[in-house]
C-alpha cells in the first residue's frame, strides 16, 4: 500500500447522481483488482482542504452504467477496505412510502427489508470452502449512524433558511426508519407499494443490499444516508413514479448531498482516527466463520484474507 494511500479511512459510495464531491483536490485515480473483479469504477482519492484523504466510488460507474442489479458490490467493498477505509459513508436515492417524507427529505434508515431476488452475490463466503453467519440484526453501524444525526441535521437547517427565504419546502430529516431493498431495474408495482407500507417499511431502493451485508462482513462501519426523490407508487389517484418524475429532485439532492459531505467528511476522518466511533464492527466476524477443518481449500482462505486478514493471513 502506497504512503499516499495508507491514511484514508473514510470512504464515500455515490448513488444516483452523486458522481463527485465537492470541495476536494484530486490527488489519484487508483483500481484495485480484487478477488472478486474491479470496482464498479476507478476509486478517486481526495484531499480535503486540511490535508485529509478520502476515497470516493460511484456506485452506478462514473457515467451511471451500471443497473442496480449488475453493482459488482463485493468488488467495492473489498476495494476500499484495500485501501485502509474503515468507515463507509454510502449515498442513495430513494422513493419514499410515508406521507411526511417528501421528496427532498433525508433520511437516515436504522432497518432493511431484503426484496432482492438472489440474483447478487451477497457474501465473500459466497462459493468457497469457508461458511460464515455475520450477525445481521442490526444491518446499519449503530455508532455511526447516531453520530451523523446531529451533524446532518445542522447543515439541513441551514438550508432551511436559505430554502424559505426563496419560498420553498425546508428539506427534514428523519432518523429510525426502515429501507426495502428490491431489485428492479423496474419500479414497484402499486400492490407491492401498498405491500411494503404494511410491511412497516418507510422508503425504497434498489441498492443498500448487498453492500450493507458486505461492509458487515469486511468489518466496516457503514451507513446510509437516503434522499428522498418521489412517493413511489402507493398514493392513490396519482400516476405511479418515472424516471422522469425521479430525475427532477435528483439533481437538487445530489447538490445537498455533496454539501453535506463536505461539511462532515474532516470530522468523520477524525472520528476514525480516535477509533472508539467504529468499534462496533471490529472484531464482529471472530465467532461467525466456522472453525478451520482440513475442508477448507486453501485458495479460499488467500481469497478471503483480502477482506479479513485478521483470520486468514
Amino acid at each position: 500500500m502506497s504512503s499516499e494511500t495508507e491514511n484514508v479511512l473514510v470512504g464515500v459510495i455515490g448513488g444516483s447522481g452523486l458522481y463527485h464531491l465537492d470541495n476536494l483536490t484530486f490527488v489519484k485515480h487508483v483500481n484495485p483488482e480484487t478477488p472478486w473483479g474491479f470496482p464498479s469504477s476507478p476509486i478517486t482519492i481526495c484531499s480535503l482542504p486540511s490535508g485529509t484523504l478520502v476515497a470516493f466510488l460511484a456506485r452506478h460507474g462514473a457515467g451511471h452504467t451500471i443497473s442496480p442489479s449488475a453493482v459488482p458490490s463485493r468488488a467495492n467493498i473489498a476495494a476500499l477496505k484495500s485501501l485502509g477505509v474503515r468507515a463507509v459513508l454510502a449515498f442513495s436515492a430513494v422513493g419514499s412510502l410515508r406521507e411526511e417524507i417528501a421528496p427532498g427529505d433525508f433520511i437516515l434508515p436504522t432497518q432493511i427489508i431484503d426484496r432482492t431476488k438472489g440474483i447478487r452475490p451477497a457474501s465473500f463466503f459466497e462459493g468457497t470452502s469457508v461458511v460464515a453467519h455475520a450477525a445481521f440484526g442490526d444491518p446499519f453501524a449503530g455508532g455511526l449512524v447516531g453520530w451523523l444525526e446531529s451533524r446532518v441535521w445542522a447543515v439541513l437547517e441551514e438550508e432551511g433558511k436559505a430554502a424559505v427565504q426563496e419560498g420553498k419546502r425546508a428539506p427534514l430529516l428523519h432518523t429510525e426508519k426502515c429501507v426495502v431493498c428490491m431489485e428492479g431495474p423496474q419500479f414497484s408495482t402499486r400492490a407491492e407499494s401498498r405491500m411494503y407500507r404494511a410491511w412497516g417499511a418507510d422508503v425504497i431502493n434498489m441498492s443498500v443490499l448487498p453492500e450493507a451485508k458486505l461492509a458487515r462482513e469486511a468489518e466496516l462501519s457503514y451507513a446510509l444516508i437516503a434522499t428522498s426523490t418521489d412517493y413511489d407508487s402507493w398514493r392513490e389517484g396519482e400516476d405511479s413514479v418515472t424516471a422522469a418524475e425521479v430525475f427532477k429532485t435528483l439533481q437538487e439532492n445530489a447538490r445537498l448531498s455533496r454539501h453535506v459531505a463536505a461539511r462532515i467528511l474532516e470530522e468523520l476522518h477524525g472520528a476514525a482516527v480516535e477509533g472508539s466511533l467504529l468499534k462496533e464492527e471490529q472484531g464482529s466476524m471472530q465467532y461467525s466463520i466456522m472453525p478451520r477443518s482440513q475442508q477448507q481449500k486453501e485458495e479460499d482462505r488467500q481469497k478471503l484474507a483480502y477482506v479479513l486478514p485478521t483470520y486468514f493471513s
